[in-house]
């Protein structure tokens, strides 16, 4: 039998567990104009970025992709372009990248409307028509094949990798295994075990590929270091990952590969792209917290499943984050901040498995209608577009 949750069906077949209309702007000179439309019709959310001009080469094509990636995400019914008119990225292309989806798209550019007030009414009322017809939208029954979600962890202790990161992967098997798919990612944080995770690969080209990505994450990192003159600054984990117990990066990325669960990868694909199969997928990026939901937001994940041990409260718009700890202490004061405790599997109140079982409900309820905390709270910080060096 295959589990189903409530959704927005789109034209393009893919399947919103949202119905935001979105703002992008296509350079940061267009930002604040974004904002204004935003907050001037209810269920409109703006993408405030500082990037769009004065890049090149791949840099400028990791933009342009992820812009248009976040764009196409199904949570989204339509979208409002702006832009300034004299930037790289041009809000045209942006908006022939969105329009593929067949969703709804505008675009505003201010040199084209005269001044920014002018471009901000017209781009109200292009997002009130927007608002309007997605209002009519009704949830429909969808199987757990068309959900995405991406994993990502923030703030680890040693409950991270003890208990959360393998509940998290008990679910995400539980998805990968209705034909549905999850993303890993964090490469920074899975460097020491590429060969345990290519032994997972379904064939030996996408076992090469992972090898491939993650040592070549290594070795940006290990030049990285050496150029870094501040012996403080040449550690691969955070203060507060020691403070929480853990020793080093392989104890870290032992912890951090577990929410991947024991599905075999299928594909592993490039920050800002989409990925061409379903199943579980690697995702080459960084490890920055924002940057890692933003690209698998761009690949299509309508939820993010977060698990932190000392606990964030951090969210991203339009899509919701799901907030689990490890650490009941981090829970108990955290609670207004995270939506699952897994640390009753520390308590010896639920087994690794039962808690896999309570955080797929909880994607479930959440693909379904259900607010995360973070949404609640109106938390949106994790939308961060990577640079290259």
């Amino acid at each position: 039998m295959v589990d189903t949750f409530w959704g927005y069906r789109r034209e393009n077949g893919t399947a919103g567990v949202r119905n935001h209309i979105a703002v992008i702007p296509s350079v940061f000179c267009a930002a604040k104009v974004a904002q204004r439309i935003a907050l001037s019709v209810p269920g409109t959310i703006s993408f405030t970025h500082p990037v769009g001009c004065s890049q090149v080469g791949e840099d400028l094509e990791i933009t342009a992709k992820s812009l248009i990636g976040v764009g196409r995400n199904p949570n989204f019914a339509g979208v409002v372009v702006v832009g300034l008119g004299c930037e790289r990225f041009t809000p045209r292309e942006l908006t022939e990248g969105i329009a593929a989806t067949n969703k709804m798209v505008e675009t505003v550019v201010i040199q084209d409307a005269g001044d920014s007030v002018k471009a901000t009414d017209e781009g109200i009322r292009y997002a009130r028509a927007m608002s309007q017809a997605a209002s009519l939208e009704k949830r429909q029954e969808i199987p757990v094949s068309e959900l995405v979600i991406g994993t990502n962890c923030g703030g680890s202790d040693m409950t991270s990798g003890l208990v959360a990161n393998p509940a998290l992967g008990v679910a995400s098997d539980k998805i990968v295994a209705q034909g549905g798919s999850s993303i890993l990612s964090e490469l920074t944080e899975l460097i020491g075990t590429e060969d345990i995770l290519a032994r997972r690969a379904i064939d030996e080209n996408v076992a090469n590929d992972i090898v491939k990505a993650i040592r070549a994450m290594e070795d940006r990192l290990t030049l990285q270091i050496q150029a870094s003159s501040n012996e403080k600054r040449k550690n691969l984990i955070s203060t507060g990952n020691y403070d929480g117990g853990l020793s080093s990066v392989v104890e870290k990325s032992l912890g951090s590969m577990k929410k991947s669960g024991d599905a075999s990868f299928v594909q592993v694909f490039k920050y800002g792209g989409a990925p061409s199969r379903k199943g579980l997928l690697l995702m080459d990026s960084p490890g920055h917290d924002g940057e890692v939901t933003t690209g698998e937001v761009a690949a299509g994940a309508q939820i993010i499943c977060f698990p932190t041990g000392r606990g964030t409260p951090t969210g991203f718009p339009g899509v919701p984050v799901i907030k689990i700890t490890g650490n009941p202490r981090t829970y108990e004061k955290m609670k207004e901040n995270i939506d699952v405790n897994a640390g009753k599997i520390i308590l010896g109140m639920s087994s690794i498995k039962e808690m896999g079982g309570e955080i797929y409900k909880e994607i479930l309820e959440v693909a379904s209608g259900k607010m995360t905390k973070a949404e609640v709270l109106g938390h949106d910080e994790q939308f961060c577009i990577t640079r290259l060096p």
